[in-house]
């Protein structure tokens, strides 16, 4: 298991390296990529401290693997190579790579554990996804997996799998059965956190190294927040 924090100069959380990959703890309000926003994003972040740390010359190699929304926090991996790019773009897509999240909803769920299924139709206006039971024109099938994992004083703490990746997935198909994430205003909790995350971290991967063939497992640390610290499941 691999859940240090390796290196957490100018606030990146390293938390795995190795010769092919890099992973990060994201913080809320950082985005992978580059946006309209103009924003610097954690993937320049990275190559700035890959440079520095290996005193490499001209530009750095990264690859973006996947993605986390902005408000979310957690595990984000990125490429350090060529070679592994395309190897692990082909674990997410064969979702052959398990990401487990960790959610924190107010309202308890109607059962201690259950499998969703909905349809998800994304408005790029509002960038925004709406959830329903049956498929619509536009919409694509979202199924994930939830349990309730530790009851807090006011809160309950969720872990979640997914066996599809759509917009906003986590949130809008918690939402729909009356239990938005805590500080998610976008789907319908009625308060927002003080630093503008939602409590929905990606807690744990799990994957074949796509270059050393050996099984990986990464933990990434809780956000430093009471709530959060609260949660020994």
């Amino acid at each position: 298991m691999s859940n240090k924090i390796l290196s957490n100069k100018n606030n990146l959380q390293v938390i795995h390296e190795d010769n092919h990959i890099i992973v990060v703890n994201k913080r809320a309000g950082d985005i992978v990529q580059g946006d309209k926003t103009g924003d610097k994003p954690l993937s320049e972040v990275v190559k700035s401290y890959l440079k520095v740390k290996y005193n490499k010359e001209g530009n750095v190699y990264l690859g973006v693997v996947h993605r986390l929304d902005r408000p979310t926090t957690g595990i984000v991996m990125f490429s350090k190579t060529s070679k592994a790019l395309p190897r692990l773009n082909k674990l997410f897509a064969e979702k052959s790579a398990k990401k487990t999240y960790w959610a924190l909803v107010k309202k308890q769920p109607p059962k201690t554990e259950d499998t969703l299924i909905h349809w998800l139709k994304k408005n790029p206006k509002n960038n925004k996804s709406t959830a329903f039971r049956k498929e619509v024109g536009g919409s694509k099938k979202a199924i994930l997996h939830y349990k309730i994992i530790q009851k807090l004083d006011n809160f309950y703490l969720l872990e979640v799998d997914l066996e599809t990746g759509r917009h906003h997935q986590i949130r809008v198909q918690l939402a729909s059965i009356g239990c938005p994430i805590k500080g998610d205003l976008k789907y319908g909790f009625d308060r927002s956190n003080k630093d503008a995350s939602i409590s929905l971290h990606a807690r744990t991967l799990r994957f074949i190294h796509p270059v050393k063939k050996e099984d990986v497992f990464i933990t990434a640390p809780l956000p430093e927040d009471p709530l959060w610290n609260a949660c020994n499941p």
